[in-house]
């Protein structure tokens, strides 16, 4: 069953990188935070990732802002994405 699009549901298969990452059910991939609000958070955001020789953090293998509960998950770490941008208003 496809789900619909809605506040916490979102895709986008006109997109020519639907879907962004291999997944074995594009039908339960969630396009709402294309690009992860966790991002941010480092080495913090609980998500999988790795640091690239350059030090750019690859998100390519993660899964977690696509996937069912993903959008729980990141509303459940927004008071540390706001934190962090209150520390770094006062820098």
């Amino acid at each position: 069953m496809e789900r619909q699009n809605s506040y916490s549901f979102f895709q986008n298969r006109e997109c020519n990188r639907f879907p962004c990452h291999q997944t074995e059910h594009p039908e339960h991939f969630n396009c709402l935070f294309c690009y992860c609000p966790l991002y941010t958070l480092g080495d913090q955001c609980g998500g999988y990732f790795r640091y690239v020789a350059d030090g750019v953090k690859d998100c390519s293998a993660c899964m977690v802002p696509h996937a069912p509960g993903g959008y729980e998950y990141i509303l459940s770490r927004m008071d540390d994405v706001v934190k962090l941008a209150l520390s770094n208003k006062k820098k």
